[in-house]
């Protein structure tokens, strides 16, 4: 960790002048301004009328879909489940975001308490963090041994294969912030008191620990990635132009009445990419 990272004081409430220079380029972010907010409501819109329509037909046609939402903390999971969330049925459209396994769950088959959240016909299920906590933040952290994480990355594949085969449609999503930007918003988070409850002591260790993140995730990504259950990675240092590209991939690869692609819109590559390219062109992400 350089000097810079070194003299980060989270408790300070001036955020250093460094962090703010760096924090939107930071992990080789593309773009230099972040999305206009006119221009985001608008592209936004087009983009719920579209996801009204993939709602009925989900109910007419009993499609079932399920979204995992991964990344460091403070990528943005949570901000954009709730947008994808926003205007859909709740009874059908779901979030999960399970807490720690109880005494009981951690003696069960480590997929059980995921199993018993799959969606019935015409339901989506967004994941707040998955079952592949135990890819990431499970190892890095020390709450399991190597022996069950190799194991977890052995298995999956075959577990996410059964998901597909039994007719559900599976989003696997990777947001990637930066170094800088992971910074910048753990001290918003820590100054804003209607956020920080976010806050957490595993957030505080993420910071010092941002390299094991990602040498866990490239791990993953290479145990993981397959042709049926495939990650989409997400430059995310912007949040609106990160939760419009992942409204874009759910809505352009599903087939369903009335179908505009027009109004989707098209599907950013400098910030929708797969794990191959990602780790090329990303590497300090």
């Amino acid at each position: 960790m350089s000097q810079d990272h070194e003299t980060f004081d989270l408790e300070n409430p001036q955020l250093p002048k460094w962090i703010k220079k760096r924090a939107l380029s930071s992990g080789g972010y593309p773009y230099d301004d972040k999305l206009d907010e006119e221009q985001y409501e608008a592209e936004l819109y087009k983009a719920y009328l579209e996801l009204a329509k993939l709602q009925d037909d989900q109910a007419k046609t009993g499609r079932r879909i399920v979204m995992l939402f991964e990344g460091r903390d403070a990528a943005g999971k949570g901000g954009t489940i709730n947008t994808y969330l926003e205007n859909l049925n709740p009874r059908y459209s779901m979030a999960v975001a399970l807490p720690k396994p109880s005494d009981r769950e951690r003696t069960q088959w480590y997929f059980q308490r995921y199993v018993d959240w799959m969606p019935a016909a015409g339901e989506q299920v967004l994941f707040d963090r998955s079952w592949y906590s135990r890819a990431g933040v499970e190892p890095v952290m020390g709450f399991c041994t190597p022996e069950e994480t190799s194991k977890f990355l052995a298995e999956v594949p075959n577990f996410e294969r059964l998901l597909v085969n039994d007719g559900i449609h599976l989003f696997k999503f990777w947001l990637s912030i930066g170094r800088e930007m992971q910074m910048k918003r753990f001290h918003e988070r820590r100054h804003d008191p209607l956020k920080r409850w976010k806050l957490s002591p595993v957030d505080f260790e993420a910071l010092a620990r941002f390299d094991a993140y990602s040498e866990a995730r490239t791990r993953m990504f290479h145990a993981t990635h397959t042709d049926h259950a495939p990650w989409h990675v997400i430059l995310n240092n912007d949040k609106k132009r990160g939760r419009l590209t992942a409204l874009r991939i759910v809505l352009r690869a599903i087939d369903y009445a009335g179908k505009d692609l027009d109004a989707i819109g098209p599907l950013d590559d400098r910030l929708a990419l797969d794990p191959e390219r990602f780790l090329k062109q990303h590497q300090d992400a």
